[in-house]
């Protein structure tokens, strides 16, 4: 028999349920494991997917910004310019940075260790007071409150950040106006601008800083419950009598389809407000867009005032001198830049210097395109190969660079073709020639056309890579639909939309990963292991 003090602690002795404890690591003696493995096997399990998750929400947090600053600094160090000691206060502050408690590596430790430790706990008392239900209703109910709570206190401290970019301090009277409430703000008086009871400094603080996470985790909560109840609908219809060939061939579409039908719909809404609207789109996505399609602005403002009716063909409106300008710089008579004389300007401006000829300015943005794309993506491939450097490697980033540049080269070929098409091929024969006609179609029709097109070249990419795309653009297409910043009194909202949806893919990932589509549903297995 053993030593009474060598028994383990029954729950009268501790006061604690058993599984509420931490358990101590188990498995293979820590001496045969080896650099990570070695270190995890002696944190308790229930403590692992904290540290995994703050571990990797600093890396991808911190790598990004590092690798920024030592491309810019190698840049300048070529060019003859030394900033050593810029550039080492500038790597600290980054490393610092990420270890805020305000940041995304906490929130992922919040997100991650608080839904593994509220799942102890809520099992716990449902297994008390729902003991009726069903041992995987409650593990699914346990799994889901955990989660929720886990998800709200984590998006709660990212909103509780301020930054300059969600902040403004104006300078209004003190009347207020009782009937309209004033957004959420703290009124400050500043002495520096010798401001007065009058006249006080109000500091105004906007929400919608998470608005892209909070759509990230509804359109992949959405993709878990449309997924779900795609494949029970399929396993009820396999296991049908009445299930005809026609009816599979349906839903094998159906299953095929979706993926590039997403993201054909989300690339044309991305288009639509990068065109129209370009202030609805992030500053850094904005800008590489407008990199990519390499236009001449004043052409992008000539079909935007067209649609405005501050440009209309057929009257002098004063436009003239925004298109006659690049007519000038293109050595293009300077009349088909005016829309009095011009119905509509020719097609020939929207190709830029490539001719009349639409097919030819087709392939010319394709070359183009590919160019551009091809270097952008084969120094990221090469980045891959250098873990394991060999020939097979090299090759299978070749390939892939050439695939995405494909891919990305016909985006902006179909855009344009589509512009021309409706322009010049086919649209003159639908919506007619006349000058009302014309007007619809630089009003809007044209850029439509093109907006509607170019998705599809995501039939180039694999299925892999077309589940990825489509559900990587769908919350930034969504984004598009609201404002970047709202009013700080309905933040409690997004909040809850949040909560809800972060619940739901965590209790699918915890019950079946495989249902988590793409690169999330492996990193949450990873992380939520024991």
């Amino acid at each position: 028999m053993s030593h009474p003090s060598q028994r383990p602690a029954s729950r009268a002795a501790t006061g604690l349920p058993s599984t509420w404890r931490l358990q101590l690591p188990t498995g293979r003696p820590a001496s045969k494991l080896k650099g990570w493995k070695r270190i995890e096997s002696r944190i308790p399990p229930l403590l692992r997917p904290l540290v995994r998750a703050y571990l990797l929400g600093y890396v991808s947090s911190v790598a990004p910004r590092l690798f920024t600053l030592i491309s810019k600094h190698a840049l300048r160090w070529n060019a003859g310019k030394k900033q050593q000691d810029d550039f080492v206060g500038s790597f600290i502050n980054i490393l610092r940075g990420g270890m805020d408690w305000q940041r995304f590596p906490t929130f992922c430790a919040v997100l991650a260790g608080g839904s593994t430790l509220l799942d102890v706990f809520f099992k716990t008392i449902l297994d008390r007071l729902a003991a009726t239900l069903s041992d995987v209703t409650r593990k699914r109910l346990s799994r889901w409150f955990a989660s929720f709570i886990a998800a709200w206190l984590g998006i709660t401290l990212l909103q509780s950040k301020r930054t300059p970019g969600f902040t403004e301090t104006t300078s209004a009277p003190t009347v207020i106006n009782v009937e309209t409430p004033l957004p959420t703000s703290d009124a400050v008086l500043d002495p520096k601008q010798g401001s007065s009871p009058k006249h006080p400094i109000r500091t105004v603080h906007y929400a919608g800083r998470t608005l892209d996470l909070t759509l990230f985790a509804v359109t992949r909560a959405l993709d878990v419950i449309l997924g779900e109840l795609w494949s029970h609908y399929k396993a009820r219809r396999h296991g049908s009598p009445s299930t005809t060939a026609s009816s599979r061939l349906v839903e094998s579409l159906v299953s095929r389809l979706t993926d590039p039908a997403i993201f054909a719909l989300s690339s044309a809404l991305i288009m639509w407000t990068w065109f129209y609207h370009p202030s609805r789109l992030p500053r850094a996505y904005n800008k590489w867009i407008t990199s990519a399609a390499s236009v001449d602005n004043r052409l992008i403002e000539a079909l935007r005032r067209c649609r405005a009716g501050s440009l209309v063909y057929g009257k002098d409106t004063g436009q003239a001198p925004l298109l006659g300008s690049m007519c000038k710089d293109y050595d293009w008579p300077e009349a088909w830049g005016d829309p009095a004389k011009a119905v509509p300007f020719p097609c020939e401006i929207v190709h830029m210097g490539c001719g009349p000829s639409c097919e030819r300015h087709a392939l010319s943005r394709f070359a183009r395109s590919f160019k551009w794309a091809f270097t952008m993506y084969l120094p990221l491939n090469l980045l891959l190969v250098l873990r394991k450097p060999n020939w097979k490697a090299l090759k299978k980033a070749l390939v892939s660079a050439c695939g995405s540049s494909a891919f990305l080269g016909v985006f902006i070929t179909l855009f344009y073709y589509g512009v021309c098409l409706a322009r010049t091929r086919l649209g003159p024969y639908i919506v007619g020639r006349d000058v009302k006609g014309c007007q619809k179609m630089d009003g809007g029709i044209c850029v439509g056309t093109g907006c509607a097109l170019c998705g599809w070249s995501i039939l180039l990419e694999n299925a892999g890579r077309r589940k990825d795309m489509a559900l990587f653009v769908a919350p930034r297409a969504l984004a598009t639909l609201f404002p970047r910043r709202y009013d700080l009194q309905k933040q409690w909202r997004e909040t809850v939309v949040f909560a809800a949806s972060t619940a739901v893919i965590f209790t699918c990932a915890l019950e079946n990963t495989k249902r988590v589509r793409g690169v999330l549903g492996g990193v949450l297995e990873g992380v939520l292991k024991p």
